[in-house]
């Protein structure tokens, strides 16, 4: 017999679905099998998790199991049996397995067949690689893999089905699918915000006193970009079609550069005389309105 899915997922029975979630998301990872090569026992409460999650994370499903529809394995419960004779009876019990199995006027497990559960796996990415897309092997309860494509432009906890991929349906029904759940690791230079790329951009003061002609770091290399003559720190510059390209319309997103002005580690004697004796002349004050 299965493990209660709430009992296995750690939350209580009127637990929110975001609860429900965040608690697999959490077991997922610590138990994932690429972090426990060769323990099995942490193999199989990963496999345990995956069957409690396709369960009560599926809000159809959970309401059923809560019904007392379906046992912890998906499957429906013996719950109903004949009493009596009468053609209202019969009717009402075909009706039950009409609902159950999709169709009427069958004997109780006779010729019916039923589409596999889906199966759920969550993947982690590179920041480029959700940007970029790319190929991945997720690793799957049974200990077997799938191969799936990510697609450039793929969000933080965007869910990617695979038709078929699922576990095998009951007497010749479909497969279900594969739900893979993305999860993004965060890049040390770039953050997203939609399908725009956001980056601060460290500039000397002589670059933002005189102007310069610098390189910029993209998520598809390295593009040039003029620093203007008297730019000021914060200043933003919009880098177009440099950002995330939408994988359904097509159109790239464009890059921010917010630039940062950075001083020398070391204030030598020249610099220092010659902003002195240049306030002397030209003092302004940046914090009056």
């Amino acid at each position: 017999m299965a493990d209660d899915p709430y009992k296995v997922l750690g939350v209580p029975r009127d637990a929110s679905d975001d609860d429900i979630r965040r608690a697999f998301r959490r077991l997922a990872k610590e138990l994932h099998p690429d972090l426990h090569p060769g323990d099995k026992a942490a193999h199989d409460r990963f496999k345990k998790v995956s069957v409690a999650y396709d369960l009560i994370g599926d809000p159809e499903k959970r309401r059923r199991y809560d019904r007392g529809e379906i046992d912890a394995t998906g499957e429906p419960r013996r719950a109903y049996q004949w009493q009596g004779a009468g053609a209202g009876a019969e009717t009402g019990f075909g009706d039950i397995f009409a609902e159950i199995f999709g169709q009427r006027g069958t004997r109780p497990g006779a010729g019916f067949s039923l589409r596999g559960q889906d199966a759920r796996y969550t993947l982690e990415v590179e920041f480029l690689e959700a940007v970029l897309g790319a190929k991945k092997r997720v690793t799957m309860p049974s200990g077997g893999t799938l191969d799936l494509t990510v697609p450039e432009g793929v969000t933080d906890g965007q869910v990617l089905r695979l038709k078929g991929k699922g576990n095998p349906g009951v007497r010749g029904g479909e497969p279900g699918d594969a739900l893979v759940e993305v999860h993004v690791r965060p890049h040390p230079v770039f953050k997203r915000q939609g399908n725009d790329i956001l980056i601060d951009l460290p500039i000397s003061i002589d670059e933002a006193v005189l102007g310069a002609r610098i390189e910029v770091p993209t998520v598809s290399g390295r593009v040039a970009l003029t620093i203007p003559k008297g730019t000021s720190s914060g200043q933003a510059f919009r880098l177009r079609g440099k950002g995330v390209r939408d994988g359904r319309s097509g159109q790239a997103g464009d890059q921010i550069v917010t630039v940062k002005i950075v001083l020398p580690e070391k204030i030598d004697e020249s610099l220092a005389y010659f902003l002195a004796e240049w306030r002397k002349k030209h003092a302004y004050d940046p914090r009056r309105s």
